[in-house]
């Protein structure tokens, strides 16, 4: 056998201590769960004082409205004075010759069976 030199023995070892973060964690968390419940009450009165305010605006307007559908009589017209109509400020109307377009042409193109007929107007008229 060969003579091979042995390794030195390695000394035990004691294991660290090793520190768990659940506890810090569970604090932070229970912090959080706090801040999102708080922002979630204060949204939701916020949200609830609008709702009350905007109902009553509401009921404000159907009372304003009901206040004017209430029918009032119309006011008594004056006899006691003559009716003088007044010319209107408003320029007349001029008339103007009505423009038919091709009326005047000697005759028109009609479509009928995919055929094309000349339709000429003299004949409309005898």
């Amino acid at each position: 056998m060969h003579n091979v030199a042995k390794a030195p023995a390695k000394e035990n070892k004691k294991p660290l201590a090793f520190k768990l973060h659940s506890g810090e964690r569970a604090v932070k968390r229970a912090m959080f769960n706090y801040s999102v419940a708080t922002n979630y009450y204060i949204t939701k009165l916020q949200k609830k004082q609008e709702e009350k305010l905007q109902k009553m605006i509401e009921e404000e307007e159907i009372r304003m409205l009901r206040k004017e559908m209430v029918p009032k009589a119309q006011l008594m017209p004056f006899f006691d004075r003559p009716f003088l109509p007044q010319r209107s400020s408003r320029p007349l109307t001029m008339p103007k010759e009505p423009s038919f377009g091709n009326v005047n042409s000697t005759c028109w193109t009609c479509v009928f069976n995919n055929q094309y007929y000349l339709y000429h107007i003299h004949h409309v008229h005898a």
